[in-house]
């Protein structure tokens, strides 16, 4: 045993010694040298703090993000169960953690436990049919999962073994897809090789219970992250490209996945441009290379990718997903470390910024890696670089939005009226409409809710929000919004108004 231990210090050793000996040549800078060692090892960086995230991060008009768990380092991969417990697959700890609904809305999780433990290396995981499935690096496992309780019920049960973890991209994504098989995704074992493995590099699709596994596409490097739009049931899978070709190529990739296609590594990077290592002689059974659906700029690192539920969201991310960009960790100057939104639109995919700041003039503070969406809309991205949670919502006055989860037999709490406020009774409301008219028109409120890139629109307001939930907008806003100095009177106008038949667009001829 003791030689064992001194051959791992040994190669420890050994492997620190080589990003140490990068900077010491001038090859890399010290930000580089730690994302180097965060890539591997799981080292962790800054870590992350309310202050930082309210400082640093951006996001679009109308969406605001809060620090949900900042205790949870080396935090990879998210499932959020129907009752809105959030689970977070560690590799470099071995376990999977749960943090427990927010049910007393104090915007942080009630509790945070280690779910499953004694795991190697598990990322991909998801819950189905009473059961949570976990990819560890070797293997494929399932337990026995009650979703109320979120508690594991039962033994675990080996679906696949024997699955190969050496050399780089070890780790396994996994989902069940909508048409009840489980799909995994595994990375090379290389920068750029031809695989031993015919598994490596490439989406399998299996039965739940693990068995009839097939290859349905190969040609991918290193596709960690994976969902189906749900429009059309498209399967799309992020892609890393090869290092070593510059600061600038090749390009990361988005993929749609159809049974059969080769997506061209290792002989062509991006839209099929051939490798200079590899050149451009495929195998003899191989197809024709697909090119990617969208590019992403090289050494971005896309993992997690996530389909959104568009219903309580502008218009523009009604057909959208967002991508985490975990970012480079060997290009002269630092890029991606952001999420950006995608868009599928008559023009083809369109790419946005979405949550960014982490990394400011080569100031690196965290590391996006997945993204999940909650029962109640939010959206949460986990940071394996700082050990954090990070939680967006969107909407006018939600200031502490967490208040809308559901919990286990309830319904989600209404932003409606319960009754109209006893003001109303007596109130001149074509005179207050007017004056909030003026209001809404002093203050430019039009810059933020009717121009701009993603203004935030107010069509159907009065379905979403009734009077007290308006006014408690105007009184504690959401950022970016400012707080102007209204008086109770003037919060009261603006409130008719925007609920009449303006802004808000309530039907025409209904009473406020």
């Amino acid at each position: 045993m003791r030689k064992i231990l001194i051959a791992l210090a040994v190669v420890v050793l050994l492997l620190a010694a080589i990003p140490v000996a990068l900077v010491a040549s001038g090859t890399i800078d010290s930000t580089s040298l730690r994302m180097m060692l965060n890539v591997m090892t799981g080292w962790s960086g800054p870590a992350a703090d309310s202050g930082v995230v309210k400082q640093r991060y951006q996001l679009p008009p109308g969406f605001s993000v809060s620090l949900y768990a900042s205790d949870t380092p080396r935090a990879r991969f998210l499932h959020m169960t129907p009752m809105g417990d959030l689970l977070v697959s560690r590799p470099h700890m071995g376990d999977i953690l749960l943090l427990q609904r927010d049910a007393d809305s104090d915007g942080l999780p009630d509790a945070q436990r280690v779910l499953v433990d004694n795991l190697k290396r598990p990322l991909g995981l998801d819950v189905h049919a009473g059961w949570l499935y976990i990819a560890e690096s070797h293997r494929i496992i399932r337990l026995p999962f009650d979703d109320a309780s979120a508690t594991i019920t039962g033994e675990r049960e080996v679906l696949v073994d024997g699955l190969t973890d050496n050399g780089n991209h070890w780790s396994k994504t996994l989902r069940v897809g909508p048409d009840e098989r489980l799909y995994l995704a595994q990375g090379s074992t290389c920068n750029v090789c031809e695989e031993e493995d015919p598994r490596r590099a490439t989406m399998m699709r299996f039965r739940l219970d693990g068995s009839s596994g097939a290859i349905i596409a190969d040609g991918l490097r290193n596709s960690v992250g994976f969902d189906w739009a749900p429009w059309n049931n498209a399967l799309y899978a992020t892609d890393n490209g090869r290092d070593l070709l510059g600061d600038d190529f090749p390009p990361c990739e988005l993929n749609r996945i159809e049974a059969g296609s080769f997506y061209g590594w290792p002989y062509f990077n991006g839209a099929n441009i051939p490798d200079p290592d590899m050149g451009e002689q495929l195998p003899a059974d191989s197809p024709p290379p697909t090119e990617p659906e969208h590019g992403f700029r090289a050494h971005n690192a896309p993992l997690g990718i996530r389909f959104l539920d568009g219903s309580g969201l502008p218009p523009e991310f009604q057909r959208s997903a967002l991508v985490a960009l975990h970012g480079s960790w060997n290009r002269s100057e630092p890029d991606g470390y952001k999420v950006v939104s995608l868009h599928w639109t008559d023009g083809g995919i369109e790419e946005r910024d979405f949550l960014t700041g982490f990394n400011l003039d080569g100031d690196i503070s965290g590391r996006p890696v997945d993204v999940v969406q909650g029962p109640d809309g939010a959206i949460y991205v986990s940071d394996d670089y700082a050990g954090a949670i990070y939680k967006i919502t969107y909407g006018v006055g939600s200031s502490n939005p967490v208040s809308n989860q559901p919990l286990a037999g309830t319904k989600p709490r209404s932003r409606l009226d319960a009754a109209p406020p006893a003001w109303l009774a007596e109130a001149d409301l074509a005179a207050m409409a007017a004056s909030g008219a003026a209001l809404y028109e002093q203050y430019n409120c039009a810059s933020c809710h009717a121009a701009g890139e993603n203004p935030l629109r107010l069509d159907g307001l009065a379905q979403r929000m009734g009077y007290a939930a308006v006014i408690d907008a105007l009184q504690a806003p959401q950022a970016p919004m400012p707080i102007f100095p209204l008086s109770e009177d003037e919060q009261r106008a603006l409130a008719v108004y925007l609920l009449g038949p303006g802004p808000g667009k309530r039907t025409t001829g209904q009473a406020p």
